[in-house]
């Protein structure tokens, strides 16, 4: 099990306010994504100003891809994104496309876990040759107060026992990271955890040094 990969979300509604924060916190994340808010509002023009201003980071397209799997991949790519998020409520025929693209990229397809989905799914994706999925605790539910419980960690551990690699997200902070030791974690997604602190590179290094106790030196 690789050591997970600490990710910035910016789901702002102006890319100036997101580079503001990537400005602070590039040199203190391996990710950075632009979040769906973000993309929505900004266009491709957000993927491309991240990867000019992140020569050298990974950068997400958080699109929630739900049709057009090949068409919006080669854009998302093409524009300089290194993974793309296509929303598991796809038909299986859009993930494939999209991970046909992926390859030609040496890219990434990461399959985003929201609503109804099956451990059968899982196997589906994974047959198909992804590798990727974001476990995400939404905006809502995390308002209306859900708490990471005994059924989000079950679920985890399923899908790492098929082989997929996980993001997990939904207000993650660093005192959160020992309940998912036993999970295949590639990252760990944070927005305003670390883009709306008082200190932000501050509270990257202690997501790291969480990180590094429970997973091991790089």
């Amino acid at each position: 099990m690789s050591i997970p990969l600490l990710q910035l979300a910016l789901d702002h509604t102006s890319l100036q306010a997101a580079q503001r924060d990537v400005a602070l916190l590039r040199d203190h994340v391996d990710i950075v994504e632009a979040g769906t808010i973000l993309c929505l509002t900004e266009g491709l023009n957000a993927v491309r100003a991240l990867r000019e201003q992140c020569p050298d980071k990974i950068i997400v397209a958080d699109w929630k891809v739900a049709d057009a799997g090949e068409t919006l991949a080669q854009q998302a790519f093409n524009a300089g994104a290194n993974w793309m998020t296509i929303i598991c409520a796809a038909p299986l025929a859009t993930v494939i496309k999209g991970h046909e693209v992926a390859q030609q990229h040496n890219a990434e397809i990461q399959i985003e876990l929201f609503g109804n989905w099956t451990l059968d799914d899982a196997r589906a994706w994974y047959a198909a040759g992804i590798r990727q999925a974001i476990y995400h605790r939404g905006r809502d539910a995390q308002a209306s107060g859900q708490q990471w419980g005994e059924a989000d960690l079950s679920r985890m551990k399923a899908l790492s026992d098929i082989g997929l690699e996980l993001s997990i997200t939904g207000g993650v902070t660093p005192s959160d990271l020992p309940l998912f030791k036993e999970i295949n974690a590639k990252a760990f997604i944070a927005g305003r955890a670390l883009a709306g602190a008082a200190n932000p590179a501050q509270v990257a290094a202690e997501f790291h040094a969480q990180i590094h106790a429970i997973w091991g030196e790089k």
